[in-house]
């Protein structure tokens, strides 16, 4: 797993995220000061349960939705600036989309290389000479090349992934997002597309954010960022060693997540492990904070 040396200017920054909804009259907090930064040519995986607010995120980070307090910038532009037509500008150029839905992602009366065609067409990229060496080197890169002519009805669910990862590509975006991309594939499947969205990672250096329920996404990424309430709660960074036999291992670290007045959110096997619950102990030591359980209070049930 390549490192990527944090940039002065990130490709996603989020600050102090704040989203509420209005639902029959009740006040929903879907983002409570959510903080997260993601720098050019990470791989990138947010994870958190149905209702953690990753889909709220989503949709801010693409344009499709608007804080209601906070900052948010993605691939160069502040998003809350944006009027309606550069907000299509934006979405047309600036950030591709790999949805959930296989079928929201192609055309399906066009085959492979057309729907590649018809976004450089669309957005008119390039003589038509470039725009047909766009498709054919996304063919190459996403192994597409005896699919190039079938309609997605003819293709698998991890093939119909694949494609639609060469049609998010087409206009060379600065950021790719990933919105649960195998969570309609079988597990061969979704290892398939996992590594193709790596592949392109590498290869482009694409900034690329998967955002996904599936925790078993995180081993296929260098960095998962966990949310859990609204926040950015925990995250993990992973990176390959050579021991002394000159094998690779991968290493894993687990951080949890400070925001700037000072809470975290410690993740939830650490505080069952140790019965940690409504209060604990704080020391202050020579190079850490000790958190530890208050044996004043009864232990849970």
């Amino acid at each position: 797993m390549t490192s990527v040396t944090p940039s002065p200017t990130p490709d996603v920054l989020c600050a102090d995220l704040v989203r509420v909804y209005q639902s029959r009259g009740v006040e929903v907090q879907a983002l409570q000061g959510l903080n997260l930064r993601v720098d050019p040519g990470e791989l990138v995986a947010i994870v958190g349960e149905s209702g953690s607010g990753k889909s709220t995120l989503l949709g801010i980070l693409s344009g499709l939705d608007t804080p209601t307090a906070g900052t948010v910038r993605v691939a160069g532009h502040d998003l809350l600036a944006l009027t309606p037509k550069q907000r299509v500008g934006f979405r047309r150029h600036d950030v591709g989309f790999v949805w959930q839905q296989t079928g929201r992602n192609l055309l399906p009366y066009l085959t492979v290389q057309q729907n590649i065609d018809a976004v450089t067409s669309i957005a008119r990229t390039g003589s038509p000479a470039e725009r047909a060496a766009r498709s054919d080197e996304l063919i190459a890169l996403l192994g597409l090349e005896a699919l190039r002519d079938r309609r997605p009805e003819l293709l698998s669910g991890g093939q119909q992934q694949r494609a639609a990862i060469a049609v998010a590509l087409a206009n060379r975006p600065r950021v790719l997002f990933a919105d649960e991309p195998t969570g309609e594939l079988d597990d061969a499947a979704s290892i398939d597309v996992l590594e193709a969205l790596r592949s392109v990672n590498e290869q482009n250096g694409v900034t690329t954010v998967i955002v996904t329920h599936d925790p078993s996404v995180s081993e296929h990424v260098r960095r998962t960022v966990q949310i859990r309430d609204g926040r950015t709660s925990t995250e993990t960074v992973r990176s390959t060693r050579t021991d002394e036999h000159g094998a690779e291992q991968v290493h894993a670290e687990e951080f949890a997540v400070l925001d700037r007045v000072g809470r975290l959110q410690l993740p939830a096997e650490f505080t069952a492990a140790l019965g940690l619950h409504d209060r604990v102990r704080l020391a202050l030591e020579p190079d850490q904070i000790a958190v530890r359980p208050d044996e004043t209070q009864e232990p849970r049930p």
